[in-house]
């Protein structure tokens, strides 16, 4: 991929993340779609540094998106700090209606982005969570493919699309775009897989 090209005007948070990105080897590749709401997918995860370079990204571009966190991250001393970057908490212990509520939310806003790792934690698992898939589906929103490839020290933004209710066959268009991203630990990358009903 490209790298992206960033207008001339940049705010001060612009260029002091883009700085900070070029200081340690790293650039942002793709651009953000010029639209209001959609489910951005955040993979591979394996490691706490993707967070600081999702930051870095979304400074970066003066795109600002919300994300979901475990609950645990938003506990004292950081909880205060972690919900000031847009982040959103979600109890493990009360999955029930958490997808509907991202849907609720989707249609009362005018604008909305929701960031995501399908993977939910770090360590490696069988499947990924398919939460996101749904919310994006019920909102009615696009999924856009966001990414750090530490293989090559990009972070960036791929392509979209609107899921089409085929799980299997749209989890094949998101496993042909992840295939050659490579997480900070490898041996840690969750397969793009369903778990089987």
């Amino acid at each position: 991929m490209e790298p992206t090209i960033l207008s001339k005007k940049q705010t001060l948070p612009q260029l002091f993340a883009n700085w900070i990105l070029k200081l340690i080897g790293w650039q942002v590749v793709g651009s953000f779609p010029e639209i209001p709401k959609f489910v951005l997918v955040g993979a591979p995860h394996t490691s706490n540094w993707d967070f600081p370079l999702a930051m870095l990204l979304m400074y970066a571009t003066g795109v600002r998106f919300n994300w979901i966190g475990k609950d645990s991250l938003f506990r004292p001393p950081f909880g205060g700090l972690f919900r000031r970057l847009g982040g959103i908490p979600v109890w493990r212990d009360r999955r029930g209606n958490f997808v509907s509520q991202i849907v609720e939310a989707f249609e009362r806003s005018k604008r909305l982005i929701i960031a995501i790792a399908p993977e939910g934690t770090r360590s490696k698992i069988a499947y990924w969570k398919t939460g996101f898939y749904y919310m994006a589906l019920g909102a009615r929103v696009p999924l856009v493919l966001g990414f750090i490839d530490y293989g090559r020290r990009q972070v960036g933004v791929g392509s979209l699309f609107h899921p089409s209710g085929d799980i299997q066959a749209d989890f094949c268009r998101l496993r042909d775009f992840y295939t050659d991203k490579t997480g900070l630990y490898p041996d840690k990358q969750s397969a793009i897989e369903i778990c089987p009903e």
